[in-house]
């Protein structure tokens, strides 16, 4: 009975374990499958090299020996502190509990034979099996449910033919534009938008039935996607009437294999809104060579239903120019379609997130706020948390970008390290969900970020040996490139880096992988 305890208690955290990658991996299967195999290094090895020794300890078919196994494996197992804990949900607790017959079951049967010591020993390097398994017994359950969440939300929704639904999506500035078009919106607007990165269905599905309230005019509604097709279901279940493009590229091509692929799901939102009904304007973002080649070609269907913005000099209706970018903030001027021009101020900083608010100032303006107002309303903006967020910490000054990476984001990161005076040095994981094209990336990434840094600390050996790669190519000196596990390993060697005389310290955070990387 020892054993028998000892093996539960082991298992129940290993299973937690599982359960919370599974979680991470957005209760997918597939995407699970190959946190497996990436992770394999420093889990699941470890893992299987001790059921080797539980089934040779069985053999021996010593309790004592075994329980003494199984404490260990416990312990190395033992609940750690996670970026984002494993969450309690419904659908979790529900998991769990199948999971739970699953192995009862097993166990039971496993006490009435002979070699039950062997058999549970095994059967302790299966537990992502009966993870995958519990979600798939539990699938036409949840789907029932989701549908029902779902039908609920598009009632809601039908029930308020006034309000104004504006879906925002693109590989990259897709948060930063909702967050900025949200604030300039509520000059005219009573406005709600998605929270945090609740852009899945769920998470829209979740914003609609539990805050959206007949007193909105405006519903700013966020759209992700990692598979062609995850647009269109977000659409048929929000219905916008404008939506806006902020960009195409490589990102998450781990799933949508093509940059082809990635333009097609895009572009998704773009159809739903012309074949509407109600559809009223796709704003397109012009500093992007697909978007523009689109949007002049024939794969947009009506040409008076789109609006498109710009940054980067590109002929537009909204046309930023004239920026000026320091550490302190930034400030541009837009040209508006009427030929008025603006000039406006900010302390964001970034290039990027000049565009950004030019996509946020071409949709308010078209809605009708005041211009004045918006021109206030930018100078008021806020920067979103952990995209390029400034943080003073004593005498070093981080970028906060840790949200997301992205060669894009990438770069555009470290041209903003590089407007700082002092010390400069990069935090990275380097660039993840990239498929073929992820080594590559990281690699010229490596060698970009030699053109700025004068230290970069790699978090974990095996995630960041192309961005190393890409460092030693352009010959950035070794002595100054650190590998950290955590990133309190980094701020520890950080802070005993001397800046020099009257030097301060920046810190660029660039990307912060989850839990399940």
């Amino acid at each position: 009975m020892m054993e028998i305890a000892m093996f539960l208690m082991c298992y129940v955290l290993t299973a937690l374990h599982d359960h919370h990658m599974f979680q991470l991996n957005s209760y997918k299967a597939g995407t699970y499958a190959r946190g497996l195999f990436r992770n394999f290094h420093k889990d699941y090895a470890r893992r299987h090299y001790a059921v080797i020794l539980l089934v040779f300890a069985a053999f021996l078919r010593n309790p004592y020996v075994l329980s003494f196994l199984y404490a260990i494996q416990a312990y190395q197992n033992r609940p750690r502190k996670a970026k984002k804990p494993l969450a309690y949900t419904p659908r979790m607790v529900r998991m769990l509990v199948t999971h739970s017959v699953i192995v009862g079951s097993i166990t039971v049967w496993s006490c009435l034979i002979n070699n039950q010591s062997i058999l549970l020993a095994s059967f302790f390097a299966a537990t992502p099996l009966f993870t995958a398994l519990s979600n798939l017994l539990n699938s036409p359950l949840e789907k029932a449910i989701n549908n029902w969440y779902i039908s609920d939300a598009k009632r809601i929704l039908r029930e308020m033919p006034r309000l104004i639904v504006i879906g925002i999506t693109g590989s990259y500035g897709k948060t930063s534009t909702k967050f900025f078009l949200q604030k300039l919106l509520s000059y005219k607007y009573n406005t709600l938008m998605t929270p945090e990165s609740f852009n899945t269905p769920m998470g829209v599905v979740k914003t609609v039935r539990t805050q959206l309230r007949p007193v909105h005019d405006v519903f700013v509604c966020e759209m992700g996607a990692k598979n062609t097709g995850d647009i269109k279901e977000l659409c048929d279940i929000a219905r916008p009437r404008h939506g806006v493009i902020t960009a195409v590229g490589p990102q998450h091509l781990e799933t949508f294999k093509t940059i082809e692929n990635v333009e097609k799901t895009k572009f998704e939102l773009a159809d739903a809104v012309m074949d509407a009904p109600s559809g009223g304007m796709v704003f397109l973002n012009y500093d992007y060579e697909i978007i523009r080649n689109r949007a002049r070609g024939n794969l947009v269907k009506d040409h008076k239903k789109v609006t498109s913005y710009s940054a980067s000099g590109q002929e537009s209706d909204y046309a930023a120019k004239d920026i000026s970018v320091s550490s302190a903030g930034s400030s541009f001027c837009v040209t508006f379609p009427d030929g008025e021009e603006r000039r406006f101020e900010t302390k964001l900083i970034g290039k990027h997130n000049v565009q950004n608010i030019a996509a946020a100032i071409a949709v308010a303006d078209y809605l009708g706020v005041d211009r004045d107002d918006v021109v206030l309303g930018v100078r008021r903006l806020e920067t979103v948390p952990h995209r390029l967020q400034l943080i003073r910490k004593n005498s070093i000054i981080i970028i906060d970008d840790a949200y997301n990476s992205n060669p894009g984001g990438a770069s555009a990161a470290l041209e903003t390290l590089g407007m700082f005076e002092g010390v400069k040095i990069m935090v990275t994981p380097g660039m993840v969900e990239m498929g073929e094209a992820q080594d590559e990336a990281n690699r010229r990434f490596g060698a970009e970020a030699a053109g700025v840094c004068d230290f970069v600390f790699l978090m974990g050996k095996h995630q960041t040996g192309s961005i190393l790669k890409g460092l030693r190519d352009a010959s950035f000196p070794e002595e100054k490139v650190k590998v950290a596990e955590t990133l309190e390993q980094a701020f520890e060697a950080i802070e005993k880096i001397d800046a020099g005389a009257k030097k301060q310290k920046i810190v660029l955070l660039e990307n912060d992988l989850p839990d399940n990387y």
